[in-house]
């Protein structure tokens, strides 16, 4: 007769707990915020502990040149659900984002930022909304005062720029780059390769989702003057902008894009050229020829985009 088999020791709770994935990942990029990271940090985590959510917290040191890193390593033992990551170089906002989204465990993933601007302690709003809506992949914390840097500037330039993105998109945006924002990771997964580096990857995720008729809701939020230095630089931010949000059309919808300076230009050179008619017997000027054609080599380009769009979706 064979002896018993042993029973198996298999895992302890604690052990179990720890490999099922939490429900939200909220990725915090952190560079050169020594005197107030830990602060961020315990706010969200009183507020995520508060909340019915299982959640991780991936705070990500974007390569600082002060203590940052070692303040969120000292700090760690103090949030279970807390884990460093650093990066041995500065990649940017985005790609701390980008990153920290691939390598999430959660279903929901939630972006903020670690310079005290954005209320933290409502990222369980963010997430409720996902939670009892299937109808919406996207929350957005649309900001009710601009607080930034450059105020006289940024203010009537990112009015210009989201003017520009609800025509181009053809829906309204209350707030089209804030930092605070949740989503579902399944959603977000073909989008990811585009998010730039910088700070327009918050412009490129909005874009992406409105582009391909994804649920978004703007929940308004207060914006609070930011601790520590801006890292916004406005001209080359502000140029940056505008960039990705013609090339998020463009990459989702170029007729958007391409076919209103088509129209016009044909439809300018098209009366120049009747002009002349009348005006020169049967000549036409050169430049009614060449804005003639330069709107149809346009337009003819917007097709061809358009078609490569569609059945790259396919």
């Amino acid at each position: 007769m064979s002896p018993p088999e042993a029973p198996e020791t298999g895992s302890t709770v604690e052990e179990k707990q720890a490999d099922i994935p939490p429900y939200v990942t909220i990725v915090l990029p952190c560079y050169n915020e020594q005197d107030h990271v830990v602060d961020e940090v315990e706010r969200i985590c009183k507020a995520m502990d508060h909340s019915e959510y299982t959640y991780e917290l991936v705070a990500v040191d974007d390569c600082s040149t002060d203590e940052t890193l070692n303040r969120l390593r000292e700090a760690a033992p103090r949030f279970p659900h807390m884990r460093v990551r650093a990066f041995h170089r500065n990649g940017g906002s985005g790609t701390v984002r980008r990153i920290g989204t691939q390598e999430a465990r959660g279903d929901i993933v939630v972006w903020t930022d670690a310079d005290m601007s954005y209320p933290n302690e409502r990222i369980p709003e963010l997430i409720d909304v996902l939670h009892k809506d299937a109808a919406i992949d996207q929350v957005v914390g649309a900001r009710t005062s601009e607080e930034g840097s450059h105020k006289l500037l940024r203010v009537p330039a990112k009015w210009f720029i989201r003017k520009v993105a609800e025509r181009l998109a053809g829906q309204k945006i209350p707030d089209l780059n804030s930092g605070l924002r949740a989503f579902r990771k399944s959603v977000s997964r073909p989008y990811l390769r585009l998010l730039p580096p910088g700070f327009s990857c918050v412009t490129t995720i909005t874009l992406a989702f409105l582009s391909n008729q994804h649920g978004v809701y703007y929940m308004p939020i207060e914006y609070s003057k930011r601790a520590g230095k801006s890292k916004f630089g406005f001209v080359s931010d502000a140029y940056r902008y505008i960039l990705q949000v013609l090339r998020m059309v463009m990459y989702f919808n170029p007729l958007k894009v391409l076919m209103p300076p088509a129209l016009g230009l044909t439809m300018i050179g098209f009366g120049k050229g009747v002009y002349d008619v009348l005006h020169y017997g049967f000549y036409l000027t050169s430049n009614a020829v060449v804005t003639f054609l330069s709107g149809l080599l346009i337009g003819s380009v917007a097709l061809l985009a358009d078609l490569i769009v569609r059945s790259r979706n396919e």
